[in-house]
């Protein structure tokens, strides 16, 4: 997904594409390009399938053995999903998987809810840009916690996306009410309610632990 990586690559990160056009790569062809490349993380984006329609719902992510920072970054890929709205149906391990097999380097495959399923479409749909920033910020939060090569950046936690305003400001004036340092930020059609400004992850965190136990959904954004 080139929305993902033009946000890591806005917070400061190198990002090497196996395709940025429709033109067919094997899952073979796309490992033996991450390795010519030295890259220090291989992070494929799908979407899931099931053999009947709208049976199986949410997002997983797979690696190849259930340890290690590719486990970390996949748990915090899902987790930012599940904000987003998806079922977060965990992490599991596929060995025999082409693109996790034979890469060199952590490597995790993100299903992005099934295609064959209509809530999780209409999520994808509705959220598109959303679930970039979700899967991104998953990245960004493993390479922040493991300090592996991400610039610095400063984080706020999102509590609403609307395409009307006067949503967006009900729910802004609602959180001034108890004194959270609440803005709107414009863009791409919609208006975003985000709150804090925080130079350490930690620290949006433990604010957003604190929204979530005041009713809120959140989703951990760095700017």
């Amino acid at each position: 997904m080139l929305a993902v990586g033009e946000i890591l690559q806005n917070n400061g990160i190198d990002v090497e594409y196996t395709r940025t056009t429709d033109v067919y790569e094997s899952p073979y062809e796309k490992a033996m390009e991450a390795n010519n490349a030295g890259v220090d993380f291989f992070v494929s984006i799908h979407r899931n399938s099931y053999p009947t329609d709208n049976v199986v719902s949410g997002v997983e992510s797979l690696v190849y053995d259930l340890s290690g920072i590719k486990l970390q970054m996949a748990e915090n890929i899902n987790e930012q999903l599940e904000t987003v709205g998806f079922v977060n149906r965990g992490v599991k391990a596929r060995p025999n998987l082409v693109v996790l097999r034979r890469t060199k380097m952590p490597a995790v495959l993100v299903e992005a809810g099934f295609i064959n399923s209509n809530v999780d479409n209409q999520l994808f749909d509705d959220n598109f840009e959303d679930i970039a920033q979700a899967i991104a910020t998953g990245i960004l939060d493993t390479l922040e916690m493991n300090e592996v090569g991400a610039s610095s950046s400063t984080y706020r936690v999102q509590v609403g996306s609307f395409r009307n305003p006067v949503y967006a400001n009900r729910m802004l004036n609602e959180l001034h009410m108890q004194d959270y340092p609440a803005v709107i930020e414009e863009g791409d059609g919609f208006f975003r309610v985000r709150v804090g400004d925080f130079q350490y992850l930690d620290d949006a965190s433990d604010m957003e632990r604190r929204l979530k136990r005041g009713g809120y959904p959140t989703l951990i954004v760095s700017v």
